[in-house]
């Protein structure tokens, strides 16, 4: 069984790991965007970059956010145990 202060700092770590990301994010492919614009105005390869991974960075906030709950939990966890006996049973 976690503590709750092992739970809170599980999510405190998930926050920072967003914010951190988020921050690179935006830095980087602001950098790159300019990078683009000066040597291939024609060819926007940045988009690439931009769309990939933000994708990681809206997984990293939907855990951190929104789904913390949902798989942080020791009924959520029991509720799986229970799924996972009675699938070994049949």
């Amino acid at each position: 069984m976690s503590s709750l202060r092992d739970r809170a700092e599980r999510r405190v770590d998930q926050k920072i790991k967003f914010y951190r990301n988020f921050y690179s994010y935006i830095i980087v492919n602001a950098i790159l965007a300019v990078i683009n614009y000066l040597f291939t105005p024609e060819y926007w390869w940045v988009l690439f970059v931009v769309f990939f991974w933000g994708i990681g960075v809206l997984f990293d906030f939907l855990k951190a956010f929104v789904l913390f709950e949902r798989f942080d939990s020791e009924e959520y966890r029991e509720q799986k145990i229970n799924e996972e006996m009675e699938k070994m049973r049949k």
